[in-house]
This record gives structure tokens, sequence and C-alpha cells, in this order.
């Protein structure tokens, strides 16, 4: 059976990671930069399950269930915080949201 090198999966999943970081520092639209953060999330639950593959534990994999939780509970709760600001501004561009200044 041929096993994949780890660095295979550390590739990918700093690509994945450098990839959610751009799309967050680049991006204005609110729900694209949520998808860039979870795009993150999934390079961190890559890069864990890869560790715990290679290592021949399964803390990693249990961890991961832990992530995928938090973040699924993120993603409702953000995707509510958007609908809301859409419904009370007509824009999810982050530069025209200003409900924090005075």
């Amino acid at each position: 059976m041929n096993v994949i090198p780890i660095e295979y999966y550390l590739t990918l999943s700093a690509f994945m990671f450098a990839t959610g970081v751009t799309g967050v520092l680049i991006r204005k639209n609110a729900i694209v930069v949520f998808m860039c953060i979870e795009l993150m999330l999934n390079s961190a639950n890559l890069t864990l399950v890869a560790f715990s593959s290679y290592l021949g534990s399964s803390a990693g994999h249990i961890f991961v269930f832990f992530v995928m939780t938090v973040a699924a509970a993120e993603a409702a709760v953000g995707l509510a915080v958007i609908i809301a600001i859409f419904r009370n501004k007509l824009t999810v561009n982050i530069d025209e949201i200003n409900i924090f200044k005075w």
C-alpha cells in the first residue's frame, strides 16, 4: 500500500491557510471573508489529522471533532450576524459597515 508522505498534507494545508489569510486581508465582502476563515480552520484540521495519522495517535482526530463543532457554531452565529447587518445596511461590504463608529 502506498502511503502519501506527510509533507504533501502539510504543503496543502499551508497553501489552504495562505489562501484563507490572503482572502481575509484582500476581500471586502463579509461572506467571502467568512468563507476564508472557514478555509483556515479546515487547513488547521488537515494538519491535525495529518500529524495524528503520522504519529499513530487518535488525539488529533478527536480534537478535529471539537474544532468542527466550534466551526459549525461559529458559522451559524456568523451567518446570522451577516444577515442581520444586511437587513439593516443593505450591504455586506466591510468598508461600508461602520456600526461601531459614532
